[in-house]
């Protein structure tokens, strides 16, 4: 398998290339480390949003829109699958580097994780990755600096030079983007926190709204939340069948049919506070192969279209 911080490169020197076309700042710090910025003092669009995504897949997803209704109303949806699903989305994708360092604040997701490979998805996929550049997309509502910059890159093991950071705040397009792209990584996390080997998930597919940018970080958190557990749905091909597979749903959680802005309001906006089961998607297909095929989970559009303001 090729470095899939390689193959995020590749598509990283596209968006560099076309910067001011996708409504890009980019930045280069005294440390050398780049920065992207795809919408925190910014706000780039949806072209530039499922670029993003292509980046935290490392390139080996199929990532675009389609149009779908909401409470009658049309909507963008963002539509993801992988034939590697292991890799693709638990070892890049998913979001997992919870950066805190003094007033910085931001949540890593990307190809750089697997140069440190401390997760336990690491060890289930079998995949650690070894290259001489990385990729780290942050959530955070504020640029990283130089100290910032030289952590990550000193934990991943690369040369401050070449480090290179998308950035994006959950109130943006970018944002609302990317995280309507996260449904399949939603349903193979879930699998994979249930005991299902995530070797044996074949191919997967998902979809979820784009959620309505909002400018408050609070309702953007709610609201991209929202799309996802009660507007995402996935198929998966897998090898194997398994009892857990009613447990993968968002349905399966006694928090169901409560809108995120309550959910994040009782865990006092600490998004580490919130159990990590109430992050699924709403429908899901599992398609063993050779054997039976479980529908489990139910979307909400009521609820959707109220945590949209759709009128």
């Amino acid at each position: 398998m090729e470095s899939i911080n390689r193959s995020a490169i590749e598509i990283l020197d596209e968006a560099l290339d076309f910067a001011d076309e996708l409504g890009l700042t980019v930045t280069e710090l005294g440390c050398g480390s780049t920065t992207l910025d795809f919408g925190v003092n910014g706000d780039s669009g949806i072209e530039a949003g499922l670029m993003l995504a292509d980046i935290q897949t490392a390139g080996m997803a199929t990532v675009y829109t389609q149009m779908d209704r909401i409470g009658g109303a049309p909507i963008p949806y963002v539509e993801l699958t992988t034939d590697h699903p292991g890799i693709a989305l638990l070892c890049s994708q998913k979001a997992g580097w919870e950066l805190d360092l003094g007033d910085f604040d931001g949540l890593g997701s990307g190809p750089a994780r697997a140069l440190v490979g401390d997760e336990a998805e690491f060890g289930r996929v079998g995949y650690y990755d070894e290259f001489d550049f990385a990729v780290l997309t942050i959530e955070t509502d504020e640029q990283p600096g130089n100290e910032i910059a030289e952590h990550i890159a000193k934990t991943a093991d690369v040369d401050p030079p070449s480090l290179f950071l998308p950035t994006y705040a959950a109130g943006s397009t970018a944002g609302s983007v990317s995280m309507a792209a996260r449904a399949a990584e939603l349903a193979v996390f879930r699998l994979s926190e249930l005991g299902y080997p995530p070797t044996e998930i074949n191919t997967v597919t998902g979809r979820a709204p784009v959620a309505p940018v909002s400018h408050d970080e609070s309702v953007a958190m709610a609201r991209t939340n929202d799309a996802l557990a009660y507007g995402g749905e996935v198929y998966l091909q897998v090898n194997e069948e398994a009892t857990v597979f009613e447990e993968v749903p968002s349905t399966a959680r006694e928090e169901y049919g409560t809108p995120f802005e309550q959910i994040f309001e009782d865990a006092n906006w600490d998004f580490y506070e919130v159990p990590a089961s109430v992050f699924a998607p709403a429908k899901v297909t599992i398609d063993v192969v050779d054997g039976d095929t479980h529908i489990v989970g139910e979307t909400d559009e009521e609820l959707l279209a109220e945590s949209f303001g759709l009128r």
